[in-house]
């Protein structure tokens, strides 16, 4: 029996999955951030050498290109190309966007098809299940909305600047974009306060402030160094207010986190009715969740008057990894998509 691991090595995680005889068995997660240098990659395959060791084959997409470690994007892909070749060997296939898989020499010679289309990879599988559908892969970094008709991915673009125009690709995560990147001022006690335009607090400091973090999302560095209690959330939090978390209870901090979270759920909204006013269709059908802010993908559907479905009940899964799956789903697709 051959036991595909999918692997999505992005700038900041490194994912993977086991699938077994069509069913995925174990997903993990390890940190990676890679714009410190290679040898962040390398530790992060080292971390995942007990969940690779029971691989016989490698799926691979990969996002990490993009990382300011690399002058390109091409010389990204190439750079990682080569690594993931020297650390797993030579039974690889590469997710090449719309042209399927292939193997190395055809990941070096479509750069362009490998970097960033792993939202394509999901929804490729999203478009096995449904006749027209909604992905949103909301990440630690962005949000990936993906319209399925007629049983095929409709992306308006694969490049990000496409994505981005059409609202296909939203650049705001679920814990690592800094809050004055997703609002500009918060009521706070009854007066609308502006924001520090400084990188003081995360999205993960507002998701913990409101009890909504799962910590095992959470694995990079805080915006101070510090500790990622909730005490130490609310302190880097009121920074940005200019104010000390003394000024304040929590309910008076929850309050105006509440309100950042709006504001970025209703980023998201936005882009989804973008691709919506372009694919009316895909209306008919679900919106698969995916990303560690599925509980906000599935939100935003119920906006939208659209079914939430999660990507882990969609696709065959051990109950006990439904949700890694679903908060790793590229990683996930390439594997399903290797088995074809």
């Amino acid at each position: 029996m051959t036991v595909i691991a999918g692997l999505d090595v992005g700038g900041a995680h490194l994912k993977v999955a086991l699938l077994e005889d069509g069913q995925t068995r174990a997903v993990e997660q390890f940190l990676c951030p890679l714009w410190q240098g290679l040898e962040k990659l390398d530790a992060a395959f080292a971390a995942a050498r007990p969940i690779l060791a029971r691989a016989d084959r490698f799926a691979v997409t990969m996002t990490g290109e993009l990382s300011d470690l690399f002058e390109t994007r091409e010389a990204g892909v190439a750079t990682l190309v080569g690594r993931i070749g020297e650390t797993l060997g030579s039974e690889i296939e590469f997710w090449l966007g719309a042209r399927g898989m292939g193997g190395a020499d055809d990941a070096l010679a479509k750069p362009a098809d490998v970097g960033s289309t792993n939202f394509l990879a999901t929804a490729s599988v999203v478009a096995r299940h449904y006749r027209e559908a909604i992905l949103l892969d909301l990440g630690s970094t962005t949000a990936d909305i993906v319209p399925v008709t007629g049983h095929k991915p409709s992306a308006c673009g694969l490049t990000d600047w496409e994505r981005q125009r059409s609202g296909e690709l939203v650049y705001t995560g679920y814990t690592r974009t800094a809050v004055m990147g997703v609002a500009s001022r918060v009521p706070f006690k009854g007066e609308w306060t502006t924001l520090a335009r400084e990188y003081l607090a995360t999205m993960a400091d507002v998701r913990r402030i409101l009890g909504e973090l799962d910590e095992s999302s959470d694995l990079h560095a805080t915006a101070d160094g510090r500790g990622k209690s909730v005490k130490e959330s609310v302190a880097r939090f009121a920074r940005m207010l200019g104010r000390e978390a003394a000024d304040g209870d929590l309910a008076d901090w929850q309050a105006a986190a509440r309100t950042v979270a709006e504001s970025q759920m209703r980023s998201i909204h936005d882009g989804l009715m973008l691709v919506l006013s372009r694919s009316p269709e895909a209306a008919r059908g679900p919106l698969v969740t995916a990303g560690i802010g599925t509980d906000v993908a599935a939100a935003v559907a119920l906006r939208a008057g659209m079914e939430p479905v999660s990507f882990g009940e969609m696709i065959a899964a051990d109950a006990d990894v439904r949700r890694a799956a679903t908060h790793s789903a590229p990683a996930v697709a390439v594997a399903l998509l290797a088995r074809t």
